[in-house]
């Protein structure tokens, strides 16, 4: 607001409706924050929404080891699968040598 004596008409309307205005404003940020249930909505919302959040990362966490544990299973098996075709592989060979020398 503008002080002095030598406001014109003009600018004490001016001052008048940025009062009005401060006001209106004050009003609604106090009715805003007597309004508990809707301030109690807010934060349930808010609640709900992080815990769907954390559920959908855990939910991709265990995914993701579940996948994970699935591809080190499957490269065990293969692992122990190429490592019998190679004993295999190796005792057909040891056979044949041992009866070709005999």
């Amino acid at each position: 607001m503008t002080d002095g004596p030598d406001l014109t008409p003009t600018e004490l309307r001016a001052d008048v409706e940025r009062a009005r205005a401060d006001l209106g404003d004050t009003v609604a940020a106090l009715a805003a924050k007597a309004d508990v249930k809707a301030r109690v909505l807010d934060r349930a919302e808010g609640l709900r929404d992080g815990a769907a959040a954390r559920a959908r990362r855990s939910a991709e966490s265990a995914r993701a080891m579940a996948r994970d544990d699935s591809a080190r299973r499957g490269a065990e098996r293969f692992a122990l699968a190429a490592g019998g075709a190679a004993l295999a592989a190796g005792a057909v060979v040891y056979g044949i040598r041992r009866r070709r020398s005999s």
